[in-house]
């Protein structure tokens, strides 16, 4: 069984030893679900004790929202701003390491990039992917 520990009188379990009808965030996601707003009721430690997730109660959790065309925007927005090299403007189907060389390799030291891993700058300004 688990133990309380630092973060509140919450039980903890070792990893793959909790009880049946707590999951995960990702464990919710994938079973199309999410917490819905309510607190967790225990937590699981892997890695020797250095890598912690909340349990949550399956039977207390909502359907997850159906996404929206807002919500798919914004998400492409956040995607872009990861995946456009800011000298060039192609948008790679990857993200590039913006924080540590702050542009495409190609720009950056001038290894080629393969034209099928970006598209071209947009002509009429439109970024969107889709």
């Amino acid at each position: 069984m688990g133990s309380a520990d630092q973060h509140g009188d919450l039980p903890t379990y070792r990893w793959r030893q909790a009880p049946h009808g707590l999951a995960t965030r990702r464990q919710l996601r994938d079973m199309g679900l999410r917490p819905g707003g309510h607190d967790p009721v225990a937590q699981i430690a892997c890695r020797r004790g250095k890598r912690r997730a909340w349990l949550y109660r399956i039977d207390l959790a909502v359907p997850k929202l159906p996404m929206t065309l807002a919500k798919e925007a914004a998400l492409d927005r956040a995607m872009e701003a990861r995946q456009r090299c800011p000298r060039c403007a192609r948008r790679y189907t990857h993200c590039l390491p913006l924080k540590t060389l702050g542009s495409c390799l190609e720009c950056h030291d001038g290894t080629p990039a393969d034209p099928a891993t970006y598209f071209p700058p947009p002509a009429d300004g439109h970024r969107l992917a889709a």
